[in-house]
């Protein structure tokens, strides 16, 4: 299979089967990888979980698999907040080419915030608790900052559900900034590299022209992103070049 259409009834009759076993509170999207990353949702069922449709972009875990940084994307059983309140338990399936290649993903999000609230009602009302091996769902952690990731290794990150790209790389922009902890004018070139080999990881630089805004948001020039990005790349494949001077 080179592309998700090569098997588009298949992926038809799945999630027509998925949305009848399953009902209303479980949103299903399929994903093509090879679109611009813009306009990656081909089918949705339930979109109103997440406030999507046709047409609308993918998450910021779909960029991290197609920039190379993480190997096997699919992730099962994870719980995600969303912007709205919503608590959701999630699973993401990613389709590949027949050379390795991501072309597409499959997403399960089941809304849970009422299940959990209810769940925790009878628990007060009944005023009993279970043996330890029926022990309640734990509350989701609190999300780590980029900095608390970075120094535990971790590659976990929130999802981020959005309807336009532009409010991930808005998000990534942000988490960079917590990443480095100072503001723009206070950074010096090494921050601003370690700003920008965030980004880079986490596949920022796939989003039509995230390039522009990172170098504006910076307040550096193209051509000294573009070197911070050569010497970020070289650096990873073991190298350790210097970066030019700014101009």
């Amino acid at each position: 299979m080179n592309q998700i259409y090569d098997n588009w009834s298949l992926w038809q009759k799945l999630l027509t089967m998925l949305e009848n076993q399953f009902g209303t509170k479980s949103e299903f999207i399929l994903h093509d990888l090879t679109k611009d990353y813009n306009h990656t949702i081909v089918d949705i069922r339930n979109g109103y979980i997440t406030n999507r449709k046709i047409g609308d972009c993918g998450s910021n875990l779909g960029l991290e698999v197609l920039r190379g940084t993480v190997k096997d994307g699919d992730r099962y059983n994870y719980i995600v907040n969303t912007r709205d309140g919503k608590l959701l338990r999630s699973s993401t399936m990613f389709i590949y080419d027949e050379q390795g290649k991501a072309i597409g993903s499959l997403c399960i999000n089941t809304d849970i915030t009422e299940t959990v609230h209810f769940e925790e009602y009878l628990r007060q009302y009944n005023q009993y608790n279970l043996p330890a091996a029926s022990s309640p769902l734990p509350a989701p952690a609190s999300p780590e900052s980029p900095r608390e990731r970075e120094a535990s290794g971790s590659r976990t990150e929130p999802e981020i559900f959005a309807n336009d790209v532009s409010q991930i790389l808005d998000f990534l922009i942000a988490e960079a900034g917590k990443l480095v902890g100072k503001p723009v004018s206070k950074m010096n070139r090494e921050d601003k590299i370690r700003f920008v080999r965030y980004l880079d990881q986490k596949g920022a630089f796939l989003i039509t022209k995230s390039s522009e805004k990172v170098y504006e948001y910076l307040n550096i020039s193209r051509y000294t992103l573009y070197n911070y990005l050569d010497f970020i790349h070289k650096e990873s494949n073991g190298s350790t070049p210097s970066p030019e001077a700014e101009d």
